[in-house]
């Protein structure tokens, strides 16, 4: 038995640490954006899934000699593929698709390794049952979430900090290598076990094939699960930060929840967790249709993390209560990869582009209620029943609120890969001194006024005492002539109020939405008297790749947001933009966030490549947008001008940090 669960265990542990470990490699090349994330999940629960079916097949139709050959010879092919290092072919061009391309990178890369780590779980559970008929193989699947979740909790406190993206591949791929001596042994026990042949009666009821009613059943409260799990991942990494903590906190908990439910010692009580998730679902609700609690990190975390706890307690141990005969094993758990995949492919792929918007998550909440009551009709006390109809209607009311006050003020509304985008209008057209913001999410990226004489005014982050501001303002003075702007992040094109002409600002943006809102529905680019040249795609990809610009200003304006582009702002980054500066250029990190300190980072890099460092802070007492700018440059004399020198503040250093490469970083370090 100890060969069984060593087998499984391993599996399990390499199959859940491959997906932070593989995301982190991929994550630079696709901008840093937490959809990735989300689109590595679509491809581990149709690989899952796949897994799942190779296993029902397998060992409904092969004979067990045969199952241990093929699953073996596949096994070995997996080997020849290592290490889990993707190809830089793969890096996108910037006219693609980031989903397709990203789900046929990860096939390429880890596609057959991770398949038959999918495979083993259920696959091994078959080959227990045939050689212990008369123990439940369930308890198995418990001890197999219970690796998952160990992986995952480990991999930003044991893996991460401590080793590079290149050691913690190379050291998967070794894993995978034990997995395939232990799955030999599983295969060859199953083999020779002398209780193999031993048959056991029971119930001919018990053992009937489940009916459609049920697989659907089974398929709903999987979905949902899933369902949930992505779109409070989406929550979380779009609102805080795309980083392993915020991926593998929520997947973690799913899988706790399925440790617990299939465990069989009776941790999922109905009368317990059934008042437990009319609580979560008001209280989920609540956090999203108060503005006041968008920004509360703590709450925000705290309030999804146990909601979806209880929630998919709620789904699986209904499912659990559901499962058939270990004779059906395979098949129960090929319909609960169904659900898996279903729920993954809605918020990952359908999502982006059926809602205008992220709001998958309050429709998630009103379906769980809605299956909560559907599912226990008849089952609970009629007085439970009516509490639960009213706090669906309650949930759908929320949502209805949630979604009001983010359409508030819209005027236009897009989403895709990237992200939602917002063009918000505060004041009627006929009213003086109209505002128009660009908000990605829940973050500003650009305000302007749209009336003159104030439309070619610098606004939020931009204003002529920022960073920024002071930077080009005094090179401007400086040369006497035109200069050559680049800037890492369109926004509504703000820093374009500083071109003069004859000078050229250069932008880079991933993101082509922000181009055509930028053009459309800003008039920064168009009043500049400056030449506006737009690099579509990811800035440091476009930078690897192009002569060197000669710029007199680089900014690198990717920050403000939660979701950071870890990639901008290591050790190689700056090397790059080193390539495309004038010798006295002026590289500016703008680096305000509300749950970040990147400062001792830039500092840390910019010491390592011999560059001055200056931290222009810019407050405004009227209660304006502040701003944090770092200052990079060779010429000290700059930062000793008395333009800089009037607003520059100490950076607290941290020699304790390791310096950010590419092939280190931690950002749970670096949070406020």
């Amino acid at each position: 038995m100890i060969i069984y669960a060593l087998t499984i265990f391993v599996s399990a542990f390499l199959l859940f640490l491959i997906q932070p470990i593989i995301a982190k490699q991929i994550l630079p090349w696709f901008g840093g954006t937490a959809a990735v994330w989300t689109t590595c999940l679509v491809f581990f629960q149709f690989a899952l899934l796949a897994g799942y079916f190779y296993s029902d097949w397998l060992t409904r139709k092969v004979t067990p000699k045969r199952q241990a050959v093929i699953h073996i010879a596949l096994v070995a092919v997996a080997i020849l593929l290592l290490p889990i290092i993707p190809d830089v072919g793969w890096k996108p061009n910037g006219d693609e698709s980031p989903s397709l391309r990203i789900l046929a990178l990860m096939a390429a890369t880890i596609g057959l390794p991770y398949f038959l780590l999918s495979t083993t779980s259920p696959l091994v559970q078959a080959w227990f049952a045939r050689s212990y008929p008369d123990t439940s193989p369930y308890r198995l699947f418990a001890l197999s979430n219970f690796a998952s979740m160990l992986a995952l909790l480990g991999y930003p406190f044991l893996f991460e900090p401590w080793f590079s993206t290149r050691v913690q591949a190379i050291s998967w791929s070794a894993g995978f290598v034990l997995f395939a001596l232990l799955i030999v042994a599983a295969a060859s026990r199953g083999l020779t076990h002398p209780r193999e042949q031993i048959e056991v009666k029971t119930d001919a009821t018990e053992v009937q094939p489940p009916s459609v009613k049920a697989k659907l059943t089974w398929i709903a409260l999987a979905g949902l699960g899933s369902v949930l799990l992505l779109a409070i991942s989406n929550h979380l990494t779009q609102n805080i930060s795309s980083i392993p903590l915020m991926w593998v906190v929520p997947l973690a908990i799913y899988l706790l929840t399925f440790i617990l439910c299939f465990d069989g010692r009776g941790w999922y009580q109905r009368k317990l967790f059934l008042p437990l998730l009319a609580v979560a679902l008001l209280a989920m609700a609540w956090m999203l249709a108060d503005p006041r609690m968008h920004f509360m990190l703590y709450w925000q975390i705290g309030v999804f993390s146990v909601g979806l706890f209880i929630a998919c307690m709620f789904c699986h141990g209904e499912l659990v209560a559901l499962k058939p005969h270990p004779k059906h094993l395979t098949t129960f758990y090929l319909m609960v990869s169904v659900g898996g995949a279903a729920g993954s492919v809605l918020v990952g792929l359908i999502a982006p582009i059926a809602l205008p918007a992220y709001f998958e998550l309050e429709i998630a909440l009103v379906l769980l209620s809605a299956l909560a009551t559907i599912l226990l009709w008849g089952k609970i006390h009629a007085a439970a029943l009516y509490t639960s109809i009213a706090i669906t209607i309650a949930t759908a009311v929320a949502a209805g609120v949630t979604i009001y006050h983010f359409k508030e003020d819209v005027v236009v509304m897009t989403r895709n890969f990237y992200g939602t985008l917002r063009v918000k209008q505060y004041n009627k057209p006929d009213v003086e001194n109209r505002r128009r913001s660009l908000v990605h999410g829940a973050i500003l990226h650009g305000d302007q006024y749209m009336d003159p004489p104030y439309n070619r005014s610098a606004t939020t982050y931009y204003k002529a005492k920022s960073g920024i501001g002071r930077s080009i303002m005094l090179k401007q003075k400086l040369v006497g002539g035109p200069i050559k702007v680049g800037v890492i992040g369109l926004g509504t094109g703000t820093i374009a109020t500083y071109g003069n002409k004859g000078d050229i600002y250069r932008y880079y943006d991933i993101n082509p939405a922000v181009v055509t809102i930028a053009n459309r529905d800003f008039t920064y680019l168009k009043d500049t008297a400056a030449k506006i040249e737009i690099a579509l795609g990811d800035a440091r990809l476009n930078l690897e790749r192009e002569p060197p610009q000669n710029f007199d200003v680089l900014a690198i304006d990717a920050f403000s947001s939660d979701s950071i582009p870890v990639h901008l702002i290591t050790l190689e980054a700056v090397e790059i933009y080193e390539k495309h500066m004038k010798p006295d250029g002026v590289i500016a990190f703008h680096v305000s966030n509300r749950f970040l300190d990147l400062k001792p980072v830039v500092q840390q890099i910019a010491q390592q490549r011999g560059l001055h460092v200056a931290w222009v802070h810019d407050t405004y007492e009227d209660g304006g947008t502040s701003s944090d700018w770092i200052l990079l440059t060779k010429d000290k004399t700059f930062l000793l001008k008395p333009e800089i020198v009037e607003a520059t503040e100490v950076i607290v250093p941290h020699p304790e940090w390791r310096l950010w490469t590419d092939d280190f970083n931690n950002l749970l370090q670096v949070l406020k």
